[in-house]
């Protein structure tokens, strides 16, 4: 099982470690469209989901008892909910997978099916050129990199975590998710929302940005972005660089947050986050015993993964190995308050 050996700390699930408990799922639920996929290898659809969740709360992801992942989306046909649950023998993997689809955007996120789970991925051309990351790919088979092939909803709650602790952007995404967005189709009971579509994004008013703790120049990348969706879009199907060029045409939008994003919407293996706070102590640390490095020592340690450096980073992510703390945690604040 993914994650047996390692600890499950905050740096093993920024690299997308979500358990899911075991199970084969239950019967198809009411209206649903289903589809059942045949992937080519083994696929952990904890590890290869996981990225998608925005902390443990997160109004658009579940996992239940019976080992289903839930998500409710915004697909360019509608809004949409999507559960996946694997069959056949195994602890933690899936020789098949079982899904079922809710609402208007039901049948394009069965036919992107295969790409979020890892379909256009080939972790056979990945090489270990570390101890730790040799052991932490020998752990996790399953681990797929996803392509959602929609760029608006891994933007939004990456540009909220921009300059404050994961707690802070986890709570704005949820307060603003429930609040403007709507209830996903499907069963009930499992309280999941569907994302507030662009034009509500861009009517949402200051004094809620700020209720929900986002300050301006978050809250105004937000809307500069939404006002272009349908070109941000586009860069889903574009290969890296471009993609890359198209987001951070948008002001307010630098090098980690489009890393960040095109990460889940492209599932490329190469996209790999620069300008983050803690992660570059974390990497030269794990593989130089270097806490103090900084994105150029990063990126020399990862340079021998070049095309794969996305996933190299990940996997040393979750093993879960972290420099002794030696300074206070970020300041946590909420401006909602003042």
């Amino acid at each position: 099982m993914a994650g047996r050996f390692d600890p499950l700390n905050r740096t093993a699930v920024r690299g997308g470690r979500t358990d899911v408990p075991p199970g084969r799922g239950g019967t198809a639920g009411a209206g649903a469209v289903e589809r059942r996929w045949t992937p080519d290898g083994p696929v952990d659809l904890g590890l290869t989901l996981g990225p998608l969740r925005r902390g443990p709360a997160d109004p658009t992801f579940r996992t239940t008892p019976d080992g289903s992942v839930w998500r409710a989306t915004r697909t360019p046909d509608g809004p949409a909910t999507l559960r996946v649950s694997r069959t056949g023998t195994g602890t933690g993997t899936a020789t098949e997978i079982d899904a079922e689809a809710w609402g208007a955007g039901a049948a394009w996120l069965l036919d992107h099916l295969p790409a979020l789970l890892g379909a256009g991925d080939d972790p056979a051309v990945f090489v270990p050129r570390h101890r730790l990351v040799h052991a932490s790919h020998r752990r996790r088979p399953g681990l797929r990199l996803t392509r959602t092939g929609l760029v608006l909803e891994s933007l939004i709650p990456t540009v909220l975590e921009q300059k404050v602790t994961a707690d802070e952007a986890y709570r704005a995404w949820r307060r603003l998710v429930r609040q403007y967005g709507e209830p996903a189709p499907g069963p009930h009971g499992l309280n999941l929302y569907v994302m507030p579509d662009p034009r509500t994004w861009a009517m949402i008013p200051s004094w809620d940005w700020h209720r929900a703790g986002v300050d301006a120049k978050r809250s105004d990348t937000i809307v500069r972005a939404v006002r272009v969706a349908n070109r941000l879009e586009e860069a889903a199907a574009m290969d890296l660089p471009e993609a890359v060029r198209r987001l951070e045409a948008v002001p307010g939008i630098g090098p980690w947050t489009s890393a960040e994003t095109l990460q889940r919407s492209n599932g490329h293996p190469d996209a790999v986050t620069t300008g983050d706070l803690h992660l570059p102590g974390i990497i030269g640390y794990a593989l130089a015993g270097d806490r103090d490095a900084d994105d150029a020592a990063m990126l020399e340690l990862l340079a021998p993964y070049a095309g794969q450096r996305h996933r190299a980073a990940r996997l040393v992510l979750l093993a879960g190995r972290t420099p002794p703390r030696r300074t206070p945690r970020m300041y946590r604040s909420d401006i909602g308050r003042f």
